[in-house]
C-alpha cells in the first residue's frame, strides 16, 4: 500500500521530500499504536518503558537529568514518569551521594522482572515492521 492509498489522498505530493515527511509521520503513528497495544497488558506507557530500558542499559543509578537526555520523547516530564514508576515499585530512588539536590534512579527487582516479561514479547515488537526486508530496514536505518 502506498502512503497515498493509506491516507486516501487523490492529489500528488508537491515533491518526494514532502511525501517522505508524511510517510514518516504516518509510519511513526502506526508503530506507536502497535507498541502501545503491546505494552498495555503490562500497565506501562511507551515513555515509561523507555525509562526502564534506559535504566537497564545504564548498569548503575543515574539522575533524572541523565534519563531526560537519553529519552526518545524529549517532551516527556521525566520527574513525573519516575514518580509513577516509583509508585509502581519499578524503580528505586536515592539521594545522589555527590550532590544531595539530585536523585539517583535505578531499576528495582520488580522493574527488572517487568522488562524480562516484556522481552518475552519482543517477537511481537519485531513483527511490527516485518513486512519490510532486512535490507530495507538497514537502508531505513542509514
Amino acid at each position: 500500500m502506498t502512503i497515498e492509498e493509506a491516507i486516501k489522498q487523490n492529489k500528488p505530493f508537491r515533491n518526494e521530500h514532502r511525501r517522505a515527511i508524511v510517510n514518516l509521520i504516518f509510519t511513526a503513528s502506526f508503530v506507536r499504536d502497535k507498541i502501545k497495544k503491546t505494552l498495555k497488558p503490562f500497565g506501562i506507557t511507551m515513555q515509561q518503558y523507555n525509562v526502564l530500558r534506559i535504566l537497564k542499559g545504564a548498569d548503575k543509578p543515574i539522575t533524572t537529568s541523565v534519563i531526560r537526555d537519553r529519552l526518545l520523547d524529549k517532551m516527556s516530564d521525566t520527574s513525573r514518569m519516575v514518580e509513577r514508576l516509583f509508585q509502581k515499585s519499578l524503580v528505586i530512588r536515592e539521594a545522589c551521594p555527590s550532590d544531595k539536590r539530585l536523585v539517583d534512579v535505578s531499576l528495582s527487582e520488580k522493574g527488572e522482572a517487568l522488562l524480562e516479561s516484556v522481552n518475552l514479547i519482543n517477537r511481537d515488537l519485531d513483527k511490527i515492521l516485518s513486512e519490510i526486508s532486512e535490507e530495507d530496514a538497514v537502508a531505513l536505518n542509514h
